[in-house]
């Protein structure tokens, strides 16, 4: 069971998931697990402070709990996601490369867009071959907007 509350960002409202101890889910979507809303978790009011200073171009330090779900391969990726810094950015074929020599940059697109954590694992600071903008799932106006947040796009 999941407790969600919700979070008016300037890019859209975002959905945040927890199991009571930790961030499992953040999306601009709704979340279709059983869930009970509730806004009062310790949790919640950290990760909407964090959001808060995200937004205002601050670089927080993520001071609570996270909890995606997902295969090892998916975990792996996600875990460099959260390992590239505020500001700075990645490619598909980058992180692909730190797994493995032979692995392809379309497996990494893959975990990378299974992210369940938006924003806070940072899936919108990987980009394509050459520094090119690529899909987000939450829309390429909105991975623009993230990336101008932290200063790599003007």
């Amino acid at each position: 069971m999941l407790y969600v509350t919700k979070y008016d960002s300037p890019l859209g409202k975002l959905h945040i998931a927890s199991d009571g101890e930790a961030i499992c889910q953040v999306s601009f979507d709704s979340i279709d697990e059983d869930h009970i809303v509730c806004d009062n978790l310790t949790i919640f009011n950290q990760v909407k402070r964090w959001f808060d200073d995200y937004f205002k171009g601050l670089n927080p330090k993520i001071g609570f709990k996270l909890n995606p779900k997902g295969s090892q391969f998916r975990m792996k990726v996600w875990e460099i996601l959260s390992e590239i810094p505020y500001g700075e950015t990645l490619t598909y074929g980058e992180i692909a490369s730190m797994i493995s020599d032979n692995m392809a940059a379309q497996a990494v697109g893959g975990a990378v867009g299974a992210n369940p954590i938006a924003i806070i694992i940072p899936c919108h600071r990987v980009l394509g071959k050459n520094g090119k903008l690529t899909g987000y799932a939450a829309g390429l106006d909105r991975k623009i907007e993230l990336l101008k947040i932290e200063n790599i796009l003007k």
